[in-house]
């Protein structure tokens, strides 16, 4: 089990590019993958993107892909989410996510642990 806390959410213009960061801490030995996910008030949790730790290998969702690049450091314990050009539908509350090797996608919310969200917030 990982702790994780998000930072770097805030108020951005649509275009204007916004790092979100993830800070791990706790034992990583298991840990296989790490991920962003958002949520809407009202609407459902949906991914984002997905990291493996060890190896680097990156997973989007189409509606971010060209636009989001995910990125980690296991050296430092963080997980980061550059966000390019956002627009106005990319304003969510956004959970890293973390969890070890599973038979689930990593597209899929089966993640062992989440941190507490942090809100971002796209203005046109």
């Amino acid at each position: 089990q990982v702790h994780l806390s998000e930072s770097g959410g805030g108020l951005v213009q649509a275009g204007e590019r916004l790092v979100l960061t993830c800070t791990v801490s706790g034992n990583t030995v298991k840990m296989y993958a790490m991920a962003w996910f958002r949520q809407i008030l009202g609407q459902e949790r949906e991914f984002v993107s997905a990291i493996t730790w060890i190896n680097g290998k990156t997973f989007y969702a189409d509606s971010v892909r060209g636009r989001f690049f995910i990125s980690r450091d296991p050296s430092a314990g963080t997980m980061s989410l550059q966000m390019n050009n956002p627009i106005v539908q990319d304003t969510a509350v956004y959970y890293c996510a973390a969890r070890g090797t599973r038979l689930e996608a990593l597209w899929d919310d089966a993640y062992d642990d989440w941190g507490q969200g942090t809100q971002v917030t796209v203005s046109s």
